[in-house]
């Protein structure tokens, strides 16, 4: 899963979820040094991708890029499933779309101290072409996986994976739902052990 839905699989704990949205660029055991909450938001972050990496219905999805994208099918199987949340958003969340984008953003800059290096750097593009709001549309889809690509050095080729979101809608769609069923509630699970419920 990409940004939205991994804020999203936080809930409403704003700690947690800028744990979670920065796991990426923090490895190993540098999470211990850490405040509790942002702690935990990291392991949830561990926790999705672990979930996310070995079921079989993301597996699916993602063996239909594997022969054109290889290592890199992953990355956009991650940004195709946050499409399907961005634009079903409404499904999931009764907060319109672009005030949780634009909550969030306030959240990350009135919490710049505690960010790592690599989500200082990343904010002004992310914010400037609200990557969240983005998500939900085929062109913001568009200029999303070729900003992915940019960071590649185009080794991928990887907004060419719009053409086969457009071929396979349909199946791409119906998987994720499927999934994130399952992801929500394996997460929330997951919360009540890192709570100690």
């Amino acid at each position: 899963m990409n940004y939205l839905a991994h804020v999203y699989l936080s809930g409403n704990h704003n700690l947690l979820k800028i744990g979670n949205f920065m796991a990426d660029s923090i490895k190993g055991n540098d999470y211990e040094k850490f405040d509790t909450e942002i702690k935990k938001g990291i392991l949830l972050h561990r926790h999705i991708d672990s979930f996310t990496d070995s079921h079989p219905i993301y597996r699916k999805s993602k063996h239909r890029l594997h022969e054109k994208y290889g290592l890199y099918s992953g990355v956009i199987m991650d940004i195709l499933y946050d499409h399907f949340l961005a634009k079903n958003w409404s499904i999931y969340s009764d907060e319109k779309l672009e005030k949780y984008a634009n909550d969030f953003y306030k959240l990350l800059e009135a919490n710049r101290n505690i960010l790592t290096d690599k989500i200082i750097s990343m904010m002004p593009y992310m914010i400037a072409r609200n990557w969240f709001v983005s998500y939900a549309t085929i062109s913001g889809m568009e200029m999303i996986l070729f900003q992915m690509d940019y960071k590649t050095k185009h080794r991928a080729n990887m907004q060419e994976a719009i053409l086969e979101l457009k071929d396979f809608y349909f199946e791409f769609e119906s998987e994720f739902f499927l999934f994130f069923e399952e992801l929500i509630l394996s997460c929330q699970y997951k919360l009540k052990e890192l709570n100690g419920v």
